[in-house]
């Protein structure tokens, strides 16, 4: 009789700054005899401090943290420990950043209103060496590989920079030049410079407009809460 070898055991550490989205994880690794949870985190300084000493095998990241972003944490991730494997878990829009998230260095993306049971899908998908998106994300990806994606389709922000991306968040929460500029560890001028080429990209003549259009874009680009079902 051939005895088969115990399925080893892969670490997890989460990233998400709700207290209760990390819980529903923590619940959900929990219950799989082959993943165990071995750190959390609700920033990304913290989390590049404790990665280094802990070394998952996986780091679930969202893309909301309190200072820099997830995408800037999955960068910054790539260049002090390479080999771990990330997944974003992120109540923003999939078909807008999964695209970027996977050039930073993820090898998926899970939006939180597909539940625990996805995710749960999606990390292991990952640890067997593929990479994770919806079914929609990979024909738009094949799409643009073969040159079909049509070019009116393209929302204008997606011609924006990974920073200006960020910018153009953080303007939409009200904060100011002065905020976002400690926030991202940037000077006021360089903040200054980046609100006037999105406002050039997008064609926006005022600081008001693009306050506004901001937070609109934000709540259009968002869908909260983790379902566990």
């Amino acid at each position: 009789m051939v005895k088969t070898e115990p399925e080893p055991i892969r670490s997890i550490f989460v990233v998400d700054d709700h207290p209760l989205t990390r819980a529903g994880i923590r619940q959900s690794i929990d219950v799989h005899a082959s993943l165990t949870l071995i750190g959390e985190s609700d920033n990304a300084d913290d989390t590049l401090e404790k990665v280094q000493k802990l070394k998952p095998d996986l780091l679930i990241v969202d893309l909301t943290l309190r200072g820099r972003s997830g995408l800037e944490l999955i960068k910054d991730l790539r260049k002090v420990q390479p080999e771990v494997e990330i997944l974003v878990f992120s109540m923003h829009e999939e078909t807008f950043y999964a695209e970027r998230v996977l050039r930073a260095g993820a090898r998926g993306y899970v939006m939180k209103s597909e539940g625990a049971k996805q995710l749960i899908v999606a990390i292991l998908t990952i640890l067997k060496g593929e990479v994770h998106v919806s079914d929609l994300v990979a024909s738009n990806f094949l799409n643009n590989l073969t040159g079909r994606q049509r070019k009116t389709s393209s929302s204008p922000v997606s011609h924006l920079t990974d920073r200006e991306l960020e910018v153009l968040a953080l303007v939409g929460k009200a904060r100011e030049s002065r905020e976002i500029a400690k926030l991202l560890s940037m000077s006021v001028k360089t903040v200054e410079a980046h609100r006037a080429s999105i406002r050039q990209k997008l064609d926006i003549k005022t600081r008001a407009e693009l306050v506004r259009f901001a937070v609109l874009w934000g709540e259009d680009t968002k869908m909260d809460g983790i379902n566990k079902s």
